[in-house]
């Protein structure tokens, strides 16, 4: 079963996830913010977006020592009306044993370049999705919020 199937995400936003390939992580570590840009890969079934970055990097560690980041990916456009963006929130975490071999093929198919690196898988997990699109009228938002854990 999906992971999103109780809980759809709206059309308009997995549009806006799939026609890009770069989000920007924000972290931070003892009040200090950082942010950084990385290719990723979207696992739909799974709500996981995936990429990749050196644990030693400064956004490795801080991810870490904290793993809730903010991230965003967005439409570069100097036109007002034409503005679209996603900010998240959620956790991340390194990807092991199976998840990291899906990740792997997942990431390589649209990535091929990255067989040549030293990949170290990382998964963010969306709590909260906010989808501003400009061109259903100025400053139009759409939320998703993930279900609250079961006891």
């Amino acid at each position: 079963m999906s992971v999103i199937e109780n809980n759809p995400i709206d059309k308009r936003i997995l549009d806006m996830i799939s026609r890009h390939h770069v989000l920007s992580l924000a972290t931070v570590e003892d009040g200090k913010p950082w942010v950084a840009s990385c290719f990723y890969v979207y696992l739909k079934e799974l709500n996981l977006f995936v990429f990749t970055t050196d644990p030693e990097t400064l956004h490795g560690r801080q991810m870490i020592s904290n793993p809730n980041v903010g991230v965003n990916i967005l439409l570069e456009t100097a036109i007002p009306g034409k503005i679209r963006g996603l900010q998240m929130s959620g956790k991340v975490r390194l990807l092991v044993d199976e998840e990291s071999g899906a990740a792997n093929r997942a990431y390589l198919l649209r990535f091929p370049v990255a067989v040549l690196m030293n990949t170290t898988f990382w998964g963010f997990e969306p709590d909260l999705i906010k989808m501003t699109d400009n061109r259903l009228g100025f400053g139009v938002k759409h939320y998703w919020r993930a279900l609250a854990a079961t006891p």
